[in-house]
C-alpha cells in the first residue's frame, strides 16, 4: 500500500439532511412526508448523527482518517427568514470542536441540496433574490464559526440543477415515445445518469397529484428546490450565489479557503460521439471555469463514467458490474476526471470531496477504494495539486428519493437501534495515511 505524505487530507463526507434526522424546517422534509411524495420513504431520525456526531467523528479518527467533510443545515440555522438560531449554530460549533479534539480537519459545506421552506416559498433557486439571501447566511456562519475552520465549500454540486434538467428532458421524450408505442426496451436506467438518488418510477397520475400537493404547501406545483430542473438562467443564479457567498466569507475572514463542488462524469466516447461528449463536459464543467478559476480550491465529485456515441449516451453493455445506484462500477473515472480538470484549470488545487460506491459487498468497496486511490496518487506523482480525498460516505444514510436501501457507507447502521458497525473498508481507507 503506497501511503500519502503527511499533510494530505484523507477522510469521508456526509450531508446534514442525509444523516442528522428531523430537519423539519427544510424543503425535503416537507416533500418526503407528503401523501403523494416521490420519496420511497421519509428520512425521520435518519442515522441520528445530530446526537451521535461525537461517536461518529471519533470512529473516523480511530480508523486513521484526518478529515471530515460535513454540511451545516441552512434550514436549522435560519428557520425563518432573517432569524438565526443560536442553539443550532452552537451545535455545529461543538461538531467542529469535536473534530479538532480528535485531530480531524473539518471541511464545511454551506449548502448540500436542502433549503429552508421559506426560501422555496419565495421562488427558491430560480429567484435572483437567493443570491443575497445565501450570502447573508454564509456571512452569519462565517462570523460565528469562521475563526475555527479553514475550508468552506459554498454549494454542493452546483451543476446538479442543469444535470437534472437534461435528464428530465430525456425522461419526457422517453415517456412520449412509450405513449406512442415507439420506445425500444433497452434496459437502460435513466436514474443512473445523475449522481444523486432520484426516483423516476412514479406513474404520471401520481406526479399530477404531487404537483397539486406542492401547490398547497409551497405555492407552486413545481417548486424551485435546489434539486429541480433549471435552465441557463437558473444555473447562473447558482454561480452568482457562490460568488456572493465567497465574497461574504472573505470579508469576515480572508484566510478561509473557499471553493465549490461539481458533479462530474468521466465523459468518454466511441466513434461519432465526441461532439456530444465534449458538449456535455462543457455543460458539467468547462463553462464554469471563468467563475471559479480564482477560487482557493475546487471540490471534485465523481462516481463513474458516461460513454457517448453518434446517437447520444451509449447503454452500458449487458453483464457490466453495476452499483446499487445503476452506475457502472468504474473507479478509474476519478483519475481521468482529475487530469482533465487540471488540464483546463491548472492553477486551482483539487480536493476530491466525494467518490464512492453504493454496494452491499464491502470487499467490492475496498477494491473500488484501492483503484480510486491509485489514480489519485498517480496524479499527485505527476505534479497535479490534489490536496485531499473524502470518500462518500462515512455512514450508510438517506439517499434522497431512494431512501435507505442504498449503502454507500464505510460504516453500517442498525436504524432500529442506531448502533454503528464500522465496515473493514473504513480502516482500510485510513491505512493510506502515514
Amino acid at each position: 500500500m503506497n501511503k500519502f505524505e503527511n499533510g494530505f487530507m484523507l477522510g469521508a463526507s456526509t450531508a446534514a439532511h442525509q444523516v442528522e434526522g428531523n430537519n423539519t424546517n427544510s424543503d425535503y422534509w416537507l416533500m418526503e412526508n407528503m401523501e403523494y411524495s416521490q420519496f420511497v420513504e421519509p428520512s425521520l431520525d435518519a442515522v441520528d448523527h445530530y446526537n451521535r456526531y461525537e461517536e461518529d467523528i471519533k470512529m473516523l479518527a480511530d480508523a486513521g482518517l484526518n478529515t471530515y467533510r460535513f454540511s451545516v443545515e441552512w434550514a436549522r440555522i435560519e428557520p425563518e427568514q432573517g432569524k438565526f438560531d443560536e442553539k443550532e449554530i452552537e451545535h455545529y460549533r461543538k461538531m467542529i470542536k469535536c473534530c479538532r479534539d480528535n485531530g480531524v480537519e473539518p471541511v464545511i459545506t454551506l449548502m448540500h441540496f436542502t433549503s429552508p421552506v421559506w426560501l422555496i416559498k419565495l421562488g427558491g433557486w430560480d429567484n435572483e433574490q437567493v443570491v443575497e439571501l445565501f450570502a447573508n447566511y454564509a456571512r452569519f456562519v462565517t462570523e460565528q464559526l469562521g475563526s475555527e475552520i479553514k475550508y468552506i465549500c459554498t454549494i454542493n454540486e452546483a451543476n446538479m440543477r442543469l444535470q437534472i434538467g437534461a435528464l428530465m428532458e430525456r425522461f419526457k421524450k422517453q415517456m412520449m415515445a412509450k405513449m406512442a408505442n415507439a420506445a425500444k426496451s433497452s434496459g437502460d436506467s435513466m436514474e443512473g445518469q445523475v449522481q444523486v438518488g432520484l426516483n423516476l418510477s412514479d406513474p404520471m397520475e401520481k406526479m399530477k397529484l404531487a404537483a397539486m400537493e406542492n401547490a398547497k404547501v409551497f405555492g407552486d406545483p413545481q417548486p424551485h428546490t435546489f434539486v429541480s430542473a433549471t435552465d441557463a438562467n437558473g444555473d447562473m443564479i447558482v454561480i452568482k450565489a457562490h460568488q456572493a457567498a465567497k465574497e461574504a466569507i472573505k470579508a469576515v475572514n480572508p484566510d478561509i479557503q473557499v471553493g465549490i463542488t461539481l458533479s462530474l462524469h468521466d465523459c468518454q466516447y466511441i466513434e461519432g460521439g465526441k461532439e456530444r461528449a465534449d458538449s456535455d463536459w462543457n455543460e458539467e464543467f468547462s463553462h464554469y471555469i471563468p467563475y471559479i478559476k480564482d477560487d482557493d480550491f475546487f471540490g471534485l465529485q465523481n462516481y463513474t463514467r458516461t460513454t457517448y456515441g453518434p446517437d447520444g449516451i451509449v447503454p452500458v453493455p449487458e453483464g457490466t458490474p453495476m452499483t446499487q445506484m445503476d452506475y457502472e462500477v468504474y473507479p478509474e473515472a476519478l483519475e481521468h476526471v482529475i487530469r482533465r480538470v487540471h488540464e483546463e484549470m491548472p492553477n486551482v488545487p483539487i480536493m476530491v470531496t466525494e467518490n464512492g460506491i453504493a454496494t452491499a459487498d464491502d470487499k467490492q468497496r475496498v477494491e473500488f477504494i484501492d483503484k480510486a486511490i491509485e489514480g489519485v496518487q498517480s496524479c499527485i506523482n505527476d505534479g497535479i495539486p490534489v490536496i485531499g480525498y473524502c470518500h462518500w460516505s462515512l455512514i450508510d444514510n438517506f439517499e434522497w428519493q431512494k431512501g435507505y436501501a442504498l449503502t454507500f457507507g464505510l460504516c453500517a447502521v442498525d436504524r432500529k437501534t442506531q448502533i454503528r458497525a464500522p465496515k473493514p473498508s473504513l480502516k482500510h481507507l485510513g491505512g493510506y495515511l502515514k
